[in-house]
């Protein structure tokens, strides 16, 4: 099941909004075929699984276990229902690290498969399974994208200068050539990205991921008074308004970069679930005060320069 994990975080960039499944068949003490899901709409991992099978080892399937992190599914999207094929493969026992909490899932492959006559074992490293899918979790049980906060802030707690007092009108820069690369594989695992109105106007942002591989976010601002809809943006009036319309769209993950008062407001409205704040040796004196924040539990990723 670890090793299943380890595949599984191979779809990182590619699975959302699916989850990250991996899956190894084991038959006669050795491994004889491994998957993963690489890309939402692809094979998911048991199928990819059992693609790699060589020709010689296919006899072993009908003695062999197929582990998968997260319960095989048993309806028709994109793909047919793994459990379906599961079962027409002839593979006897299956070991599930955690339940499915998708509505058309959730114990329904496990029953399929129990019905057809195959050994279920649920809950091999269920912490760790469930960890490994926190989104899509959070996702189908609180009907919300994930949402991380990402800002950059001086040795004294600020996160810019008084836009006024901007001596060329741009932005203080913390962030080094390594952390903008790192910013950019973090966008490259959310599906929209969001700013505030002021930093839309003033600096312009591209807010995409031109220095890590993957797919750009969604772009979005919160703003109550943009005089027209910015080309490339999608604009919300509040923070409900835009995880309703994510959740919608079937994002899974929200990336919030700020500036204060857009990453306070999320902080305010108590849905947040992970944020990376990079610290600097820098010094401003005053400025705009980087958002107070209480983890209550949830990961704060601080990351010096």
């Amino acid at each position: 099941m670890a090793r299943c994990i380890q595949l599984a975080r191979n779809g990182e960039a590619g699975a959302a909004p699916n989850p990250m499944v991996g899956a190894v068949i084991v038959a006669d003490g050795r491994i004889i075929g491994e998957g993963w899901h690489r890309r939402c709409g692809g094979p998911h991992a048991e199928v990819n699984a059992i693609g790699s099978v060589a020709e010689s080892d296919r006899p072993l399937l009908h003695r062999a276990t197929i582990y998968v992190s997260l319960e095989p599914c048993s309806h028709w999207g994109k793909t047919p229902p793994c459990a379906d094929l599961i079962i027409s493969t002839g593979i006897p026992r299956v070991v599930c690290g955690c339940q499915d909490p998708f509505a058309q899932v959730q114990g329904r492959g496990i029953q399929r498969l129990r019905d057809a006559g195959c050994e279920v074992v649920v809950g091999v490293l269920e912490a760790e399974c469930m960890a490994l899918n926190q989104r899509f979790i959070r996702m189908h049980t609180q009907r919300r994208p994930w949402v991380t906060l990402k800002w950059a802030q001086s040795a004294d707690g600020f996160i810019d200068r008084r836009r006024d007092s901007r001596a060329d009108g741009a932005p203080v820069h913390f962030s080094t050539s390594y952390t903008q690369t790192l910013v950019h594989r973090l966008r490259a695992t959310h599906q929209a990205i969001l700013v505030g109105r002021r930093t839309l106007e003033l600096d312009a942002p591209s807010l995409t991921t031109r220095l890590w591989p993957g797919p750009s976010p969604l772009r979005c601002v919160l703003s109550r008074s943009l005089a027209s809809q910015p080309e490339g943006f999608q604009v919300y009036a509040s923070v409900q308004a835009c995880l309703d319309d994510l959740y919608r769209r079937n994002v899974q993950a929200l990336l919030v970069e700020g500036g204060a008062q857009t990453l306070q407001a999320f902080i305010d409205a108590d849905v947040w679930d992970e944020a990376y704040v990079e610290k600097t040796d820098v010094l401003l004196g005053e400025g705009v005060l980087a958002p107070s924040i209480t983890p209550k539990g949830r990961p704060v990723h601080v990351n010096f320069t």
